[in-house]
């Protein structure tokens, strides 16, 4: 849905409660994927979020932001079954609040 962090940052300001889980890269040009996240977790913390790199090492960047971390490659099929299990728990947190 957004090509950029800058564009996903935007949509989520816009249309918060049309995002139910936001799936990122660790490694993007212009802005990183932990950059990414502390801006989200600065104004929104239900939303789940998943981060996909090939590094290893990075998973210890995101620690107390609350986000799944997986090591690419990643199959499709268990990317699309951990984005819908972030989705029901999205709905969760948002019939909580």
């Amino acid at each position: 849905m957004a090509t950029t962090a800058e564009s996903a940052l935007a949509t989520l300001r816009v249309l918060p409660d049309r995002i139910g889980v936001v799936v990122t890269d660790h490694l993007m040009p212009g802005c990183s994927g932990l950059g990414l996240v502390q801006q989200i977790r600065a104004t929104d913390n239900w939303v789940p979020v998943i981060v996909l790199s090939g590094l290893l090492e990075a998973e210890s960047e995101y620690q107390g932001l609350d986000v799944i971390f997986r090591v690419k490659p990643f199959p499709p099929p268990e990317l699309i079954e951990l984005v819908r299990s972030s989705l029901n728990r999205s709905d969760k947190r948002r019939g909580a609040a």
